[in-house]
């Protein structure tokens, strides 16, 4: 029998994996349909963002080696791209069924709280990746950059859109309308974003500035891929690995844990 998530009996045996699969694909198809907004978009913004940087600053290096200025802003633009667009499909997909009122017909099949979580995270893990090869395939060979470390490369878009994935089932969770979810979005996730040593290097911030950076998990996702591109970057990434494993495991477990007991989802 189909129970609503927090009251029915927890399953420990065979994962439902055609459940699984529909979820994940429903979330794929939110924003396949509408590539040109949740692509596109990014991509465009991204090559923005590079031309116009690029322009005002390029004289500069970005790092003490003298690596260009836009070899040092490419990666960050990217990861920033895929931390934006991870949260943004989880959280809007969660936010919308809530405030429509159908999130019902996702709670009530025979899905297990993990079950949910995964399907929902692994839509916005997807998204994350797409914009990463929508970005990095025309524009690193556009702008003669390639990946030093790809191992490393795959680790932080994985861990960094699962990162931000969780993090925005959680605020549409938590969120009751949109309106609290654009909070969260504006004065929560762009600001880390773009304070995260995207265009600068923390290392020419004073203090306490640069603790304050190192503060910022946004940095560590940021630097990371930063230095799977370069093969530099300002702290090691084994640091900033720990550092996202550690957040992911935090955020899943609370993730879990809300959807198994239904916290802000019953009504």
């Amino acid at each position: 029998m189909a129970q609503h998530r927090g009251m029915g009996v927890r399953r420990f045996g065979t994962v439902n994996w055609l459940g699984l699969r529909t979820l994940y694909a429903r979330e794929v198809r939110r924003f396949a349909i509408v590539w040109s907004q949740t692509v596109l978009a990014p991509v465009a913004t991204s090559i923005l963002f590079l031309l116009v940087f690029t322009l005002a600053f390029g004289a500069r290096p970005g790092q003490e080696s003298g690596v260009s200025f836009e070899h040092f802003l490419a990666p960050g633009i990217l990861m920033m791209a895929v931390i934006q667009n991870a949260f943004a499909n989880t959280s809007s997909s969660m936010i919308v069924a809530k405030v429509q009122g159908n999130i019902v017909d996702t709670l009530m099949p025979p899905l297990s709280a993990v079950e949910l979580l995964a399907g929902y995270v692994l839509g916005g893990v997807t998204r994350g990746v797409v914009c990463a090869l929508a970005i990095g395939l025309p524009v690193f060979p556009a702008i003669g950059l390639g990946l030093a470390h790809w191992g490393w490369a795959l680790v932080f878009c994985l861990g960094g859109a699962l990162m931000m994935a969780l993090f925005g089932l959680l605020a549409a969770i938590y969120a009751d309308k949109f309106d609290h979810l654009s909070l969260i979005t504006n004065f929560v996730v762009t600001p880390l974003s773009f304070l995260s040593g995207t265009f600068y290097s923390i290392d020419i911030l004073p203090e306490p500035f640069w603790t304050l950076s190192h503060l910022n998990p946004f940095f560590y996702l940021i630097d990371g891929f930063r230095f799977a591109a370069l093969g530099e970057s300002d702290t090691a990434p084994w640091i900033g690995c720990l550092v996202m494993i550690a957040i992911n495991v935090a955020l899943g477990f609370v993730a879990w844990r809300w959807l198994d007991r239904g916290y802000w989802l019953k009504a």
